[in-house]
């Protein structure tokens, strides 16, 4: 979709992710070495160390490869002898290490397959999400997923994940309960429950196909103005059109204005980004990318505008890359007064790419700026209106996720407050918003 793509007919989407994950443009690419070693690469685990190194030898974002030289490299790796593919991966992650970039990395085909799921918006599973309940340290259901087996099963929030499978849960991380409860759609999952009021008792579901919801959303009545308030999770495939339904669906609803929400949001898919920019923007450029060789390309707006009302942006540290895209487009065009604190900062561009054996590899391809041109790489951007919140706040709000967006979150509430002292006016495309005084 940008220029340093364009050479590449086989690449798909452009993919961003920051503070907890990595983003990227899916590919589907088979071998590219040449047809003298073909044969004796063929079905050795010599044949991913080379299209690893091929693909990196291609794309990759510094022509210099961080001073480095890579057909040396390339000859070091080809010329061990490897016994299993596992020896084959490490080799792989340690000849990427030396490019000093940690969102250029390999993927293993359970790796890789758990990003191609989650940029899908789809998982198979049985639809809950859950926590480590401050308290009491116990697995505890936060949402149960519209039409998941889980709501069809009655498990309701609250609800403490006391074993799965009769494996106890006590002590065991977010990640490793997820990797349990997921599995082949028609599998079946058992859980012991615990709900208040009525003691332990075991559920049995049958794990099935599941889109994910990313974006959620609610009208909120602020003395006699009406907010529409929209969370983002994550800029997935369905993100779009997710966004689309919320912003009109408030619209008809008569909002004064938005609250748009993108706290802990670490990226996903540029497509995405670009697409719900446009509903926000009508017009002016959205992000700026550059390749290795200094090709560059303008994204802009397309006047497909879906509101002129009044927004405010939550963001903070884990508010990433596409997020950041978003963010900054709506600040330097003066289109949303941006609440909370810095951003993350991750300013560059991954594509994904498929293996031949299945597995995959992220490779940093481009650098982005925002519309006026700032690099926000390692800087991340500054709020309009800093908003940092404490330490005790920070636990209250995940140890109770009800009070997010209440008067008892300090962020939202300055939100509330800006779009207030705005009187909720519509704002002349081009012209800047008044700001409130920063503290």
């Amino acid at each position: 979709m940008f220029q340093s793509l364009r050479r590449f007919p086989l690449l798909q989407v452009a993919f961003l992710g920051g503070a907890t994950a990595t983003a990227a443009a899916l590919s589907l690419c088979g071998p590219i070495w040449p047809r003298s070693v073909s044969a004796a690469l063929q079905d050795s685990p010599k044949a991913v160390v080379d299209e690893v190194w091929q693909l990196v030898n291609r794309e990759y974002v510094d022509g210099s490869f961080n001073h480095i030289n890579w057909q040396a490299t390339r000859q070091s790796l080809l010329n061990r002898n490897y016994t299993s593919r596992e020896q084959a991966y490490a080799a792989i992650r340690t000849a990427l290490k030396q490019l000093g970039d940690p969102y250029t990395r390999f993927l293993d085909p359970k790796q890789y397959q758990e990003l191609t799921d989650q940029t899908s918006g789809e998982l198979s599973g049985i639809g809950i999400r859950m926590e480590l309940n401050a308290k009491t340290q116990r697995l505890t259901v936060v949402q149960a997923i519209e039409n998941s087996p889980a709501i069809k099963a009655g498990i309701q929030p609250g609800d403490q994940i006391l074993a799965i499978d009769g494996q106890p849960t006590q002590g065991m991380k977010i990640e490793d309960a997820s990797k349990l409860i997921r599995g082949k759609a028609g599998t079946p999952v058992t859980l012991k429950i615990g709900r208040q009021g009525q003691g332990n008792f075991d559920v049995k579901l049958t794990r099935a196909n599941i889109e994910v919801p990313t974006v959620s959303y609610d009208l909120k009545q602020d003395g006699n103005k009406r907010i529409g308030y929209i969370r983002l999770a994550e800029f997935s495939a369905t993100a779009p059109e997710e966004m689309r339904k919320a912003i009109t669906d408030l619209k008809a609803k008569q909002v004064d204005g938005y609250v748009l929400d993108l706290r802990g949001d670490p990226g996903g898919l540029l497509d995405s980004s670009v697409a719900i920019a446009r509903m926000w923007l009508n017009n002016g450029a959205i992000v700026r990318t550059v390749d290795r060789v200094g090709d560059s390309e303008q994204i802009k707006a397309n006047h497909t505008q879906l509101t002129k009302l009044p927004l405010v942006v939550l963001v903070d540290g884990n508010s990433a890359s596409a997020s950041e895209i978003l963010s900054g487009a709506l600040q330097d065009n003066h289109r949303a007064i941006l609440v909370g604190s810095q951003t993350f900062g991750k300013a560059l561009v991954q594509s994904v790419h498929s293996l031949s054996d299945g597995s995959g590899l992220a490779v940093t391809i481009a650098h982005y700026f925002t519309p006026d041109g700032t690099d926000i790489n390692h800087r991340g951007i500054a709020p309009n209106i800093r908003i940092n919140l404490t330490e005790a706040q920070q636990q209250q709000l995940a140890a109770n996720p009800a009070l997010i967006a209440t008067p008892e979150d300090p962020q939202y509430a300055r939100a509330v407050a800006v779009l207030a002292n705005n009187s909720f006016a519509e704002y002349p495309s081009g012209q800047p918003l008044k700001t409130v005084g920063a503290q």
